[in-house]
C-alpha cells in the first residue's frame, strides 16, 4: 500500500540540503483537502510523472482545485474531485549559502612573461541561492540527482576553476601583478562564472580570491628579488657579509667544521683585504688637502705645508711668511691674502 499524505512538509535543521523531496524515493497519495506547510525561505512545488504542476511559497496551504488547477484536469470528474492522486512533492532551500570554498586540488598552469610557464594553486569563497527553483531542479536534481550543498558545490567546483584560468589567462601577463588587484580579479571572475551558475536557476552572490601561490621554488626566487630591494649597495652589503663571515669563523671552536668554516672565511677575507685597503688608501688621501703645488723632482701633487714630498722624498723649498700679520702666504705671492700687505 502507497503512502498517503495528510500534511506536507520538511524541517532542515541544519540548514545542508539544498532541495529535499517527499517522498524521498517514488510517489504517495495526495487528496484535495490536504495541508502544505511550506516555511520562511521554501519554495514547493508539485510534480506528477516528471511533470512540474504548480509552486508554493511560505505559508500554510490547503490543497483545493483552485490552487492546483492542473490536477482538475488529471484527476477527473468521476470522483467529483476528492480522489486521491500520486505525486512528488520537492522543498527548495531559497537561503543564501555562504562560505562556500572553491580551490584547485592540482596546480594549474600560467605562462609568465617573466619566468616563462609555471604552475600556480588558487582558492577562495563564494555565496549562492537558488533563483529559478523549477529551472534548478530539471537541470541538476533531475539530471544530476545533486539534492546537498556539498554536492552542489562540488559540481561547480570544477566550473569555477576552468572559468578562473581562462580568465587568468587572456587579463595577466605575470604573477608579480596578482596581489595588488585581488579585488578586481574577483569582480572579473564573478563576471565570467556568473552565466554558468544562472543556466542552472542559481544566482551567484559574491565570489572572493583569496589567494594565488605559485611552486615553492619560484616563491623563494620572488622573496629573493624582494630582498634585493632591501639590501641596497650591493657593494656596502658584501662587505657586511663578508665581515659577519670572519666574526662567525673566529667564534668556531677546534674541529673541522669550525676549520672548514674559518679557512672558507679566510679565503673570501683574503680577495677582498686588498681591495679594502686601496680603498682606505683613497679614503685616507682624499681627506689630505692639496696645496696646488707639485714636487718639483717627480711632479707629484703635494699636500698644504709639506716639506717633504711623500712620492719621491724630494726636500720642498722653505715657507713664507707675511712680514706683517705672520701668516704663512704661497710662494711668490706680492700681497698677503690675509692682510693684503705688499711683500
Amino acid at each position: 500500500m502507497g503512502l498517503f499524505l495528510e500534511v506536507i512538509e520538511f524541517l532542515d535543521d541544519e540548514g545542508n540540503q539544498v532541495v529535499h523531496r517527499v517522498p524521498e524515493e517514488g510517489s504517495a497519495e495526495t487528496s484535495i483537502g490536504s495541508q502544505l506547510v511550506v516555511r520562511e525561505n521554501q519554495s514547493a512545488i508539485f510534480f506528477r510523472d516528471g511533470r512540474a504542476l504548480d509552486t508554493f511559497g511560505p505559508g500554510r496551504h490547503t490543497l483545493t482545485t483552485a490552487n492546483l488547477p492542473l490536477i482538475k484536469k488529471l484527476i477527473g470528474a468521476a470522483f467529483e474531485g476528492k480522489s486521491p492522486f500520486r505525486t512528488e512533492v520537492y522543498f527548495v532551500n531559497n537561503k543564501v549559502f555562504t562560505n562556500a570554498k572553491w580551490g584547485t586540488q592540482e596546480p594549474i598552469p600560467f605562462r609568465d612573461k617573466e619566468i616563462k610557464m609555471i604552475r600556480i594553486r588558487t582558492n577562495g569563497i563564494y555565496s549562492y541561492k537558488v533563483n529559478d527553483p523549477r529551472l534548478f531542479i530539471n537541470k541538476i536534481v533531475g539530471t544530476e540527482n545533486i539534492k546537498d550543498r556539498d554536492e552542489v558545490e562540488n559540481f561547480f567546483k570544477n566550473v569555477i576553476i576552468s572559468r578562473l584560468t581562462d580568465f587568468l589567462g587572456e587579463t595577466y601577463s605575470t604573477i608579480f601583478d596578482l596581489a595588488r588587484d585581488y579585488d578586481e580579479l574577483s569582480a572579473g571572475a564573478k563576471s565570467r562564472i556568473y552565466e554558468d551558475f544562472d543556466k542552472y536557476g542559481l544566482e551567484l552572490r559574491d565570489f572572493y580570491i583569496r589567494s594565488i601561490t605559485p611552486p615553492p621554488e619560484v616563491q623563494k626566487m620572488i622573496d629573493e628579488r624582494s630582498g634585493m630591494g632591501v639590501v641596497g649597495d650591493l657593494n656596502q652589503f658584501t662587505q657586511f657579509q663578508a665581515a659577519k663571515a670572519l666574526r662567525d669563523a673566529a667564534s668556531q671552536e677546534g674541529g673541522a667544521a669550525g676549520t672548514g668554516v674559518g679557512v672558507g672565511a679566510g679565503i673570501g677575507m683574503g680577495a677582498m683585504i686588498p681591495g679594502m685597503m686601496q680603498n682606505a688608501a683613497k679614503g685616507q688621501n682624499a681627506g689630505e688637502t692639496p696645496s696646488g703645488e707639485t714636487c718639483p723632482n717627480c711632479g707629484k701633487p703635494l699636500p698644504e705645508n709639506s716639506k717633504f714630498c711623500p712620492d719621491c722624498g724630494a726636500k720642498v723649498g722653505e715657507r713664507t711668511f707675511c712680514k706683517k700679520c705672520g701668516n704663512e702666504i704661497p710662494k711668490g705671492a706680492k700681497f698677503c691674502p690675509e692682510c693684503g700687505e705688499k711683500q
